[in-house]
């Protein structure tokens, strides 16, 4: 009888993305041992169907649409260049192989599930079978777009991130479903290289949990692009090649229909926490993953990491928690910091946000206002002919800003100094005693921190935050 090879490990990690990958290279600085297996690409999405190729693309559309010379074709090599993926059919992952084996971790392609605790078994991609032992054991599996159960959808090739972002050539048109950050980039993209898109969002407005403003002025620049965003509606049917020159026909939930030679899907994302094998330590997941306590801990010694962990989606976060399930697995004092999560979205012009909306803000019980500065009656408006805004949410009893939320050029540069503030609990009195070089937006910020702090000691003056 021939017997899978065992193998003991400090860390066996499931899932080699951002999270996976921080958390190996940590353990690796302190001399620990580490597996880490993955099913496909080691680097996960961002590296090679999300962040990476989609900021490419962005950026050669920009140019494009500047009228500089960024064809598609261009804009095509460059994004298969950023991926690993010049003249062969899917990316080469071999750069972060080459890594990983430099470092001195073990990876293993493969399926892995638990098998009771501190025991993985992976199922290996070319055949066969290992027995993994981990002294602690790291879920760091990402998430995967989440398919709608519209009826006619599975009677057509839909994308998803890895076609809307890795595609070598335009589509002929092509429908959105999901107005968040990735349908909203890429809506942009191919909006501005000529094909016509219709953006499609159940919500209100697109970018739902972004505030308002931001939902705005996002909006106005893909219908100035030749975007078609349409609201408050939701796919309900598909009608393959059943429109002009054989495009999808979406029939909408209000009666109404729209076409389009490629659907992308982009409502939000899921994580695969089905076969993992959670109930063989204990943990019943019926619909859902489990979610971890305040250690990112799901069981002694079971750590989760990046999207299955929360409570945000953002591969900054992930590589965040990536490192900081190391840190307490090692014993350090410390647990994860949630409070100030910076977001950025990356169209033209760009919108970023950290903390409290004020709706967010009162319903936890804060005393809170808000604070407005138009950015385009602004010297940074006026000079840069930009557009846009910088709101600051602010607890009014402790003096602390809660939240930032800013529309406009460098808008996921300027988020971070209100990242630090929302973090740190910045006393309002020392934010706005912050010199901020003008002319920028960071001024802009900085001059609504001293409207608000005079307001608030009962000195202002009628400033409008704009100088």
């Amino acid at each position: 009888m021939v017997t899978a090879p065992q193998d003991t490990f400090d860390y066996v990690i499931i899932g080699a993305g951002a999270a996976g990958e921080a958390a190996m290279e940590l353990a690796r600085e302190g001399g620990q041992t580490v597996a880490i297996v993955d099913r496909d690409l080691y680097g996960g999405s961002c590296a090679f169907w999300a962040c990476m190729p989609s900021k490419s693309l962005l950026h050669a559309a920009a140019v494009h649409h500047a009228g500089g010379d960024f064809p598609w074709q261009k804009a095509s090599d460059f994004r298969d260049w950023m991926i690993s993926r010049e003249g062969i059919d899917y990316p080469s992952d071999a750069n972060h192989a080459s890594r990983y084996e430099a470092i001195g971790a073990e990876a293993i392609r493969g399926t892995a599930r638990l098998d009771g605790p501190g025991r993985v078994q992976v199922e290996l991609t070319d055949g066969g079978q290992r027995v993994l032992h981990g002294r602690d054991v790291i879920i760091a599996v990402g998430s995967h777009s989440r398919i709608p159960d519209v009826v006619g959808l599975s009677d057509i090739e839909s994308w998803d991130n890895h076609q809307g972002t890795g595609t070598r050539e335009l589509p002929r048109s092509l429908i959105v479903m999901g107005g968040g950050p990735t349908g909203t980039e890429l809506a942009q993209v191919y909006a501005r290289y000529g094909v016509p898109v219709t953006l499609i969002d159940s919500n209100p407005r697109i970018l739902a949990r972004d505030h308002a403003r931001n939902s705005a002025l996002v909006q106005a620049a893909l219908e100035r692009d030749g975007a078609t965003v349409r609201t408050g509606v939701r796919a309900v049917r598909v009608d393959a090649g059943a429109g002009a020159d054989g495009a999808h026909r979406v029939g909408l939930s209000d009666g109404s229909t729209a076409e389009g030679h490629e659907v992308l899907v982009s409502i939000g994302r899921a994580i695969p926490f089905e076969g993992l094998g959670l109930e063989t330590v204990g943990l019943h997941a019926a619909d859902r993953m489990p979610r971890p306590d305040d250690h990112l801990r799901l069981a002694p010694n079971l750590y989760v990491a990046g999207d299955p962990a929360g409570p945000e989606l953002h591969t900054h976060l992930a590589h965040y928690q990536g490192e900081m399930v190391v840190r307490i697995a090692r014993g350090e004092d410390v647990m994860p910091d949630h409070r100030a999560i910076p977001r950025a979205l990356y169209t033209d012009p760009e919108a970023a946000s950290v903390g409290l909306l004020l709706e967010q803000a009162l319903e936890a019980g804060y005393d809170a206002i808000e604070a407005t500065a138009d950015l385009a009656t602004t010297a940074r408006g006026y000079t840069a002919q930009a557009e846009g805004h910088v709101t600051i949410v602010v607890d009014r009893s402790r003096r602390t800003l809660l939240g930032a939320f800013i529309g406009g050029p460098g808008a996921s540069e300027l988020i971070h100094e209100a990242v630090l503030a929302v973090k740190l609990q910045v006393p309002l009195a020392q934010l706005a005693d912050t010199i901020h070089a003008f002319p920028t937006a960071a001024r802009v910020m900085g001059n609504l921190f001293v409207q608000v702090h005079r307001e608030l000691e009962g000195y202002a003056r009628p400033d409008q935050a704009s100088k």
